[in-house]
């Protein structure tokens, strides 16, 4: 860790983000683990489907 991220560490505590933005935040990412999830299950509509899944599917 350089001190870049010390200073900046430092300024994040004595100023924290408002509970709007953590809630936003933490929001954005339930949203994103759900939609994964739904995924894995196979669960999406046909239309939500990539078309030609050449990949590897973990």
């Amino acid at each position: 860790m350089n001190m870049f991220w010390l200073i900046r560490a430092k300024r994040w505590a004595k100023h924290p983000p408002s509970t709007k933005r953590i809630i936003f935040v933490f929001g954005i990412v339930a949203a994103c683990v759900v939609l994964y999830l739904i995924e894995r299950a196979g669960l999406l509509p046909e239309w939500m489907q990539l078309e030609g899944r050449g990949g590897m599917r973990f």
